[in-house]
């Protein structure tokens, strides 16, 4: 990787990067009554796509009626993928939360997240983690009603605080994202783990 020292900007993914969110953690090994179920479940029901939706700003009431007449037979993991949604959210991924506070408190950089997000769970979020209010903005999708990774969204936080994409870093830990960052101009370092992407940053010369 060539080091840029002309970096001012950096952008942070959220969920998988600052914190650890995980349907896994509801729909665990014993929720259902064999792995075969569980599959299907997040294959053919509570699908990424569907999840995706409300990211752009539908409401989580909305989607879940819309699956409960569809598979009626799964009413009640349906209700709990949003039901106990706040057990999906274990908590701050402590090391990325440390290098945030070493960006921060160096000064030297502008530091914004962008993230695929509903609106309305977000909330939750904000009040239970103070780290979230560090940055000079964010930009959330479900507020927006639209997501990575589509140019649309990137250029959302770029011309709402004046960034230049050659100037700015996007950290987000899918690979899709980084490609989409990439499109409109924005270096992009694929989080992996924190150890890994302390080792980016240093090579950037940002730490």
């Amino acid at each position: 990787m060539s080091t840029n020292t002309s970096i001012n900007t950096i952008i942070f993914d959220l969920g998988g990067v600052l914190l650890d969110w995980n349907p896994r953690y509801v729909y665990h090994d014993s929720y259902f009554e064999s792995k075969e179920m569980s599959e299907h479940f997040f294959n053919n029901i509570c699908t990424h796509a569907w999840n995706e939706e409300q990211d752009a700003g539908r409401s989580i009431v909305d989607a879940t009626q819309l699956l409960v007449e569809q598979f009626p037979e799964w009413e009640q993991p349906i209700r709990d993928y949003y039901g106990r949604w706040t057990e999906m959210l274990k908590g701050p991924i402590h090391e990325t939360v440390e290098i945030l506070r070493e960006l921060k408190n160096s000064g030297k950089y502008k530091i914004y997240a962008l993230t695929n997000w509903q609106g309305d769970l977000f909330h939750i979020a904000l009040v239970r983690y103070n780290f979230l209010h560090w940055f000079d903005g964010r930009v959330v999708s479900g507020d927006e009603k639209m997501r990575k990774p589509f140019p649309e969204f990137y250029n959302l936080l770029l011309n709402r605080y004046d960034v230049n994409p050659s100037e700015a870093i996007f950290i987000d830990d899918s690979l899709r994202n980084i490609k989409g960052a990439e499109a409109v101009g924005i270096k992009g370092i694929h989080f992996q783990s924190p150890g890994q992407l302390k080792k980016d940053l240093e090579s950037y010369k940002i730490l």
